[in-house]
């Protein structure tokens, strides 16, 4: 990932802090969001370092060199789709159905031909409702409405092209491609364009970001337990947006290594030590 790349997912995640009705839960929204992108940054930055390496250790050895988690390893498969010919009230009804916001538009062949959205279907929804006569501005956006709504299927309600990601692009490359384009599902494609499956955000989020449950897990199981002999029952573990605080009594002489493994351990961005030493 370039400076400007690195630039442009700060600025994102600036942007995606509300400016009103601050709450706990939009709090926890931003703070996931800074993890995602920081995330893709890291692990774009990760992979343009080791890539001359893994190909050099590669061409010596005859093997592949280890690669970082790849779309095929996190997608849906199959996926959901709809025929260019599917009448528009069919495509709203599988919509709701299966409880999507958008899903790719494929031909006989089962090529991605692009993607028809909520966001297209109510463009034509729109129109249809309209009673009152717009200005000029209103005008052009009505025309532009107006030639939407005209289309009565898939095919012709649908934006194209369609932005595709392949099984074998890494979680941090399509990650990016999702937050550059603004998308929340990623039709994912063979090298032919054929429809092999579907990646949301929430799926890349998820490779990307551990839960901090997950964190929480690590430390009670391989910190404490295996690495330091410790009871987890003695020692309280919290985690908040990748923030660890430890609470309980501990041997003096083991609290720096302790809060240090816990540093170390992936997606955990800080540690706040509450710890009282013992001797």
């Amino acid at each position: 990932m370039s400076e400007f790349e690195r630039h442009a997912a700060g600025k994102e995640a600036r942007l995606g802090v509300p400016g009103r009705h601050w709450t706990p839960e939009a709090e926890r929204r931003e703070d996931t969001l800074r993890r995602y992108l920081g995330a893709v940054a890291t692990a774009s930055s990760i992979a343009e370092e080791q890539a001359p390496a893994e190909r050099a250790a590669s061409s010596h050895t005859g093997r592949r060199a280890p690669t970082a988690t790849q779309v095929g390893d996190v997608m849906r498969a199959p996926a959901v789709s709809v025929p260019g010919d599917m009448p528009f009230l069919d495509v709203a009804r599988t919509l709701a159905r299966q409880h999507l916001s958008a899903v790719p538009v494929v031909d006989a062949e089962e090529h991605v031909v692009g993607m028809v959205s909520e966001s297209d279907l109510l463009a034509k929804a729109a129109v249809m409702a309209i009673t009152r006569r717009p200005g000029p501005l209103g005008k052009l956006k009505e025309h532009r409405l107006y030639e939407k709504s005209r289309g009565e299927t898939a095919a012709t309600l649908m934006t194209y092209p369609a932005v595709t990601v392949h099984p074998a692009d890494t979680v941090a490359d399509a990650a990016w491609t999702a937050a550059r384009s603004r998308l929340k599902r990623l039709p994912v494609t063979d090298y032919r364009d054929r429809l092999v499956g579907v990646v949301s955000r929430a799926d890349l989020l998820r490779s990307l970001v551990r839960d901090d449950t997950d964190i929480r897990q690590e430390i009670e199981s391989r910190v404490l337990r295996e690495e330091y002999r410790l009871d987890p029952d003695a020692i309280e573990v919290t985690v908040e947006g990748g923030v660890v605080t430890v609470e309980g009594r501990v041997d003096v002489a083991l609290a720096p290594g302790l809060l240090e493994a816990i540093r170390t351990i992936e997606d955990v961005d800080d540690v706040v030590d509450h710890l009282t030493g013992v001797t």
